[in-house]
């Protein structure tokens, strides 16, 4: 047997151990502690295949494996489902990332064609790379057939031997004692339903991991980027980008100084507007704005990878141009920031209106860190650092706790004589629990017994599988133990 047949046979014994455990785990929802669990199995295997391969893992995208532990350490953190689903996208582009740049490769110094080319191969990996597993790496013709048939059709004969038998002594005695009975109907009794279920979640993460565990571990010399080196690309030149960002700076100027007496003016300026409150202003151009933001980015990068940048003089004109939409654009962004102010003043914080303004939060680094790179010609650094400051990001949402802050920022407008809507506050997650019991002494009868009534029928509370287990889960039922003790 070489050492292909050797490792496509331990690839698919890892793959089907993974695909067991997650139908033993992942099928348990809202993922928590169960997650986390498989994902380290996961990575465990992989080192472990590795290490038994003698297969070095020397490209960078192997950085990117703690990374992938700390997207599941987040499920296993907080409660938010939001931030669940920012968790497993995270985890989905570093697994990613990891298994076309893990064997070689660089991920600081990249383009971001390469980052989203790379992605997509690695769907496609997992898609059918247990197709060439099994097909490609396994070499079938070279297992000792003969032995192997034997023993199978030994096997086979016995089985045809000792079934029939135990069929009929296993009648009689059913038919002699009525608890031997219903201990073989209990034995046997199959769900079919459940079987199929089982096949089919163990059938897909087996052949997901499958592929994606071929990926991570193929021999360097099998390891052929797909992805050209050069695009032909269509030019730009700087006549038309001049044009085009030239008419954009003066539309967004002129936006911008239309926006000069609501900076200056405040509240008192908004509300002197007829027929406009500070509700209708807030709503009609916050998200708007925001929409604006995240089109300027990837305008800006599609023209700077079309420009000719033949002539130095066209190149500077570029930048300055951009950097001057860029400037405008943070005025326009502080305009949108405003804008969720007023409204978070007077109507409380929400679950969209916190992350779009953290959105806007990390919108705000990547122009930074788009000036400080594409602007300075080192465009190939400019997606890493992106994708730096989106899982620091991450990771300061979960230190926030946004449902928590949400709560803590609601219940601080009660002593400004602002409504505090109990309601949706005791639909949050867990991780809002602790600061909403905090917070039960600034509530009115009606909506403290509201909420304690929701705490108490809450997921969080009455849920009791390990799955789920997550550290807010945990400090949510124990602060709701003690509030339970007091009263």
């Amino acid at each position: 047997m070489n050492e292909s047949t050797k490792r496509g046979f331990s690839i698919l014994g890892v793959a089907l151990v993974l695909g067991i455990l997650a139908d033993c785990l992942l099928k348990v929802i809202p993922w928590g502690l169960n997650l986390l669990l498989w994902v380290g199995a996961l990575v465990v295997g992989l080192f472990a295949l590795a290490r038994w391969q003698r297969i070095a893992l020397e490209g960078e995208g192997r950085w990117l494996l703690p990374l992938v532990l700390f997207c599941a350490i987040g499920v296993a953190w907080r409660d938010s489902t939001t931030l669940k689903v920012f968790d497993v996208f995270a985890l989905l582009i570093a697994l990613g990332l990891a298994a076309v740049r893990s064997r070689t490769g660089q991920i600081r110094l990249a383009g971001i064609a390469d980052y989203l080319l790379g992605l997509f191969f690695a769907g496609l990996n997992a898609a059918f790379g247990t197709i060439l597993l099994v097909f490609k790496d396994i070499h079938w013709r070279e297992m000792p057939c003969a032995r192997w048939m034997t023993h199978t059709r030994a096997i086979l004969r016995g089985l045809l031997i000792a079934v029939p038998l135990l069929f009929i002594f296993g009648g009689l005695f059913m038919a002699a004692d009525a608890g031997f009975e219903q201990t073989v109907h209990r034995i046997f009794r199959l769900d079919t339903d459940a079987i199929i279920q089982n096949a089919f979640v163990i059938g897909f993460w087996t052949w997901i991991v499958g592929g994606i565990l071929r990926r991570l571990l193929q021999p360097e010399e099998m390891i052929k980027t797909s992805v050209p080196t050069t695009l032909n690309k269509p030019a730009l030149g700087m006549v038309e980008a001049g044009l085009v960002l030239g008419l954009l700076n003066a539309l967004f100027l002129a936006f911008v100084c239309s926006q000069l007496p609501y900076f200056f003016g405040g509240q008192a300026h908004v509300m002197a507007i007829r027929g406009l409150t500070s509700a209708d202003y807030a709503r009609r151009g916050f998200f708007e704005l925001v929409t604006v933001a995240v089109l300027v980015l990837p305008m800006l990068l599609f023209a700077d990878w079309l420009l000719k940048k033949d002539a130095k003089r066209d190149v500077q004109l570029f930048r300055a141009l951009a950097g001057t939409l860029i400037l405008l654009l943070f005025v326009i962004m502080a305009s949108a920031l405003q804008r969720m102010w007023l409204y978070s003043i007077g109507y409380g914080f929400t679950e969209l209106r916190f992350y779009t303004t953290a959105f806007m939060g990390w919108l705000a680094i990547v122009f930074v860190w788009f000036a400080l790179t594409v602007l300075r010609g080192q465009r190939q650094r400019f997606i890493f650092g992106a994708m730096v400051s989106g899982f620091a990001t991450l990771a300061l949402l979960h230190v926030m706790n946004p449902d928590g802050f949400i709560v803590r920022a609601n219940v601080a407008r009660i002593r400004s004589g602002r409504v505090f809507d109990a309601g949706y506050a005791a639909q949050l997650s867990a991780d809002a629990v602790p600061d909403l019991l905090k917070a039960l002494p600034h509530l009115s009868p009606d909506e403290r017994a509201h909420v304690v009534e929701t705490l108490e029928k809450s997921d969080a509370n009455q849920s009791s599988d390990w799955c789920t287990w997550s550290v807010s889960r945990a400090m949510a039922r124990h602060a709701l133990g003690q509030a339970s003790a007091l009263r």
